[in-house]
């Protein structure tokens, strides 16, 4: 009788323990997935059809913007030495415009009915350049496609550490000695804006936005932009420009013609920052820096 009970409890217990190996087998193919995410790669590849248009227009300033300030590069001399006028670049404006503001389609429908973010598009294979040059970074602003290359340069006598700091993307952190190769980096993930900085210097800060498609463009010192090769519909395209924690965005409705420019103007200033802090502040003139990747 005992040797009968332990049989049937020895049964049960091999039987308990497939159900729960297969329940947890289970959950685990059932995990969500991320397809329309940032890093989807599904989706339609977009093919051109010759009849695709542009966004185009300026981008003001309204009210006194804020005066530079002048940078203290007394730790590095190389830096002073090189650019002894070294001022803050948070709002560069000229002639009542502003440069440095990122603008780019955030959504939209073409045309035919079609989401813009179902379709995919090649990633360039020509990188885009951040260059370290008087001890800032060129351009301050900048794009790329996800997976496109980024080429970092050092153009100053002196070392620097790249730092890009993004929240959806993985954290890199590299110095480069003055006469190294360029590095090249890329960012997986679609985020608008990654902020860089310089640990060795900093005042020095860039930032980059990330995209699955190209249609975006960073304002000239004139203000003016352009987003070109736009499948023709209608979107709704975003203005963003550095400002308190996460910048400020500015969105409009467009419709695109076929063959045609359609006009979008943006305005930022006292009224859309007031209250806010600024995205670039007076620091020290040296943090420790950060050798290696962290």
């Amino acid at each position: 009788m005992f040797m009968k009970q332990t049989k049937v409890w020895l049964a049960l217990t091999i039987a308990l323990s497939l159900m729960a190996l297969a329940s947890a087998c289970g959950n685990k193919s059932e995990a969500p997935t991320n397809e329309s995410g940032p890093t989807a790669t599904t989706g339609t590849p977009y093919v051109p059809k010759g009849n695709e248009g542009s966004v185009s227009g300026a981008i003001a300033y309204n009210g006194t913007p804020p005066a530079p300030k002048k940078i203290d590069t007394s730790a590095d001399p190389v830096c002073g030495s090189k650019n002894p006028n070294l001022s803050t670049e948070d709002t560069v404006v000229t002639n009542g415009k502003l440069a440095n503001v990122f603008v780019y389609i955030k959504d939209g429908t073409t045309a035919d009915g079609k989401k813009i973010v179902e379709f995919t598009f090649p990633t360039p294979s020509t990188p885009v350049t951040l260059d370290q040059n008087g001890c800032h970074y060129r351009p301050h602003v900048l794009g790329a496609m996800v997976n496109q290359d980024i080429q970092i340069t050092n153009s100053d006598p002196t070392t620097h550490n790249i730092h890009f700091t993004p929240k959806n993307n993985a954290d890199w952190n590299q110095s480069q000695p003055n006469g190294a190769p360029p590095m090249m980096h890329k960012l997986t993930r679609s985020e608008v804006l990654v902020p860089v900085k310089c640990n060795q210097h900093p005042w020095m800060k860039a930032y980059v936005g990330v995209l699955k498609h190209p249609f975006f463009a960073v304002s000239a010192e004139d203000g003016t932009y352009t987003i070109k090769a736009v499948p023709p519909g209608t979107y709704t395209v975003v203005a963003w420009h550095e400002g308190g924690a996460t910048g400020t965005e500015k969105p409009m409705t467009v419709t695109v013609p076929a063959n045609g420019t359609v006009k979008a103007d943006f305005a930022f200033g006292e009224a859309a920052t007031a209250g806010s802090r600024p995205s670039l502040e007076m620091m020290p003139a040296m943090e420790f820096p950060m050798l290696g990747r962290h």
